[in-house]
């Protein structure tokens, strides 16, 4: 049996164009469906449903063989036991620090301020600030974190943007990309030893289909 971790939303469905590449489909919405574990058209294969942040554990631990997580996700966990053969070029967005619209972060930064800054991407916005030689105290959140500049919890936020709409909605501006974010497929090292002959295809089919 092999096991692939998925979450919910954006990355589950621009996973499915790759699934039915290496012939697998569910006949289960995981939007609508209760179920966390869901079968496929193939008997050797089901999918588990886990929260976005989970997927590399499961996958780290053997209880997934296979899974698909952003590298913002997999930057936080550190990629201990994990094998990434390719970049899927899906759910891309960016990590990027972002302030309210009066802030002068430039100035900020160039005199040597201690920022405050709130994000759930902490090893990620440690070791950026720690580049750049700035001194930030940071805040762990787990959402809402446009709310934080604006109601005094922090200076700057460093969350992943897509279109932007949602800092013009809340009156604050990106003022530093950090890096380019996609879903990267990721295996278990000990699964892909033991099973790369059941392995191996889904990672050929995927690698071609992101090709086209």
């Amino acid at each position: 049996m092999i096991t692939i971790a998925l979450s919910k939303g954006r990355i589950f469905e621009e996973t499915i164009p790759l699934l039915k590449a290496a012939g697998i489909t569910a006949p289960d919405d995981p939007e609508t469906s209760r179920k966390l574990i869901l079968p496929t058209n193939r008997a050797d294969v089901r999918l588990i449903i886990v929260r976005a942040g989970d997927v590399p554990t499961y996958v780290q631990y053997g209880a997934a063989d296979i899974g698909v997580a952003g590298k913002d996700v997999l930057d936080e966990h550190g990629g201990t036991g994990l094998y990434q053969p390719l970049d899927l070029n899906i759910a891309r967005c960016r990590m990027m620090v972002a302030v309210r619209e009066d802030f002068d972060y430039e100035s900020a930064v160039r005199q040597g301020a201690r920022l405050r800054v709130a994000t759930k991407y902490v090893q990620t916005a440690r070791a950026h600030f720690a580049a750049k030689g700035v001194h930030v105290d940071l805040i762990k959140l787990y959402g809402s974190m446009e709310l934080a500049p604006l109601v005094g919890l922090s200076d700057a936020i460093v969350d992943l943007v897509s279109s932007g709409n949602t800092l013009k909605a809340n009156h604050l501006k990106a003022v530093e990309q950090i890096a380019d974010i996609s879903s990267r497929l990721v295996v278990n090292q000990a699964a892909l030893k033991l099973k790369r002959a059941a392995i191996q295809p889904i990672l050929d089919a995927f690698a071609f289909a992101i090709k086209k």
